[in-house]
């Protein structure tokens, strides 16, 4: 007798349909996967940044010192029992670090998300509109692009109330018109497209074009931009907080470079209180950077064309 398999349905649902759930989720699992491992640059950019988004989300679980105790072991270099040696005023340099990379992280990537948001309103709507919208969105923009960026963030963050809150306003206001610039003159070419003038056609409201037939085939210009604000936002805030101006009492990667600045670190051959800071900075850019040019590369089909093309070169002289 052959063997018959049933298989159990909920109400309401279709054999296909039932089907399409694995398979759904294998290919989100996939697209993850490809992008991961696109090329090196993204492969290694993504697992810098996993490592620093661990270390700041469970990091200061495991650490068993205060960021802020006082101890009697001052200016003590690294050791077993401070990995990272300890400040002139006995703070753990290790814990301050691990503690200090959330409130960083956070801070930039607060910035760079709300930055981006506003990029991509101004920019899209400045674009799709024309007129005298896109004259005033791009009069405003372009002051804000021939504007200093960091002078002009230092300038705010004097005259506003010190904070982590103030900085991330800052870091917003001057970060969003490189990225609206770019994102108007994608949108000035593409308003004019056949699903645009479809969608136009058959009513849709202007968020609805904007935002879900436009926007959808700028992802990559949006991604990039992200990357690249959240590039300026962390070392704008390294070097806002350095200069005294965020809050100084809480421990971050700027206000620990702050007090080594002030404990002049740098002549007593303290090397432990600025250069591990620094190192997580630069690494933390690093990582950005190259998923920044992996972007580039899988948005360019010239670049993906020459990447198979090198690789194909390699394999012929294997």
């Amino acid at each position: 007798m052959q063997n018959v398999h049933t298989e159990t349905m909920t109400p309401g649902h279709t054999n296909a349909e039932v089907a399409l759930v694995p398979d759904r989720k294998r290919g989100f699992l996939n697209l993850l996967w490809g992008v991961f491992t696109a090329n090196a640059g993204m492969t290694v950019g993504i697992c810098i940044i996993a490592f620093f988004v661990l270390v700041a989300l469970i990091g200061p679980f495991f650490i068993t010192i205060s960021p802020d105790i006082l101890t009697n072991d001052l200016s003590q270099a690294p050791s077993i029992h401070h990995l990272l040696g300890t400040t002139q005023e006995g703070q753990d340099v290790f814990s301050r670090i691990v503690n200090g990379a959330r409130l960083s992280l956070l801070t930039s990537f607060t910035a760079a998300a709300g930055a981006t948001i506003l990029a991509m309103v101004v920019g899209l709507v400045a674009g799709y509109c024309g007129g005298w919208v896109d004259d005033s969105l791009s009069l405003i923009t372009n002051i804000f692009l021939i504007l200093p960026g960091m002078p002009l963030a230092i300038v705010i963050a004097s005259f506003a109330v010190h904070g982590t809150g103030t900085i991330i306003v800052v870091l917003l206001v001057t970060g969003w018109s490189w990225g609206a610039r770019v994102l108007r003159a994608q949108t000035l070419s593409m308003r004019n497209r056949e699903f645009v003038t479809a969608a136009r056609t058959t009513g849709e409201g202007l968020g609805r074009i904007v935002f879900a037939e436009i926007l959808p085939n700028e992802i990559a210009i949006v991604a990039s931009s992200f990357v690249g604000t959240f590039i300026y936002a962390a070392l704008a805030e390294v070097a806002l907080e350095f200069l005294g101006l965020g809050n100084t009492s809480i421990a971050s990667w700027g206000t620990i470079l702050y007090w080594a600045q002030q404990h002049n670190a740098l002549l007593g051959g303290e090397w432990w209180e600025f250069v591990p800071a620094g190192l997580c900075v630069a690494l933390l850019c690093t990582g950005l950077s190259c998923v920044n040019f992996g972007i580039d590369a899988l948005a360019n089909p010239a670049l993906r064309t020459q990447s198979k093309r090198q690789k194909k070169n390699r394999k012929a002289v294997a």
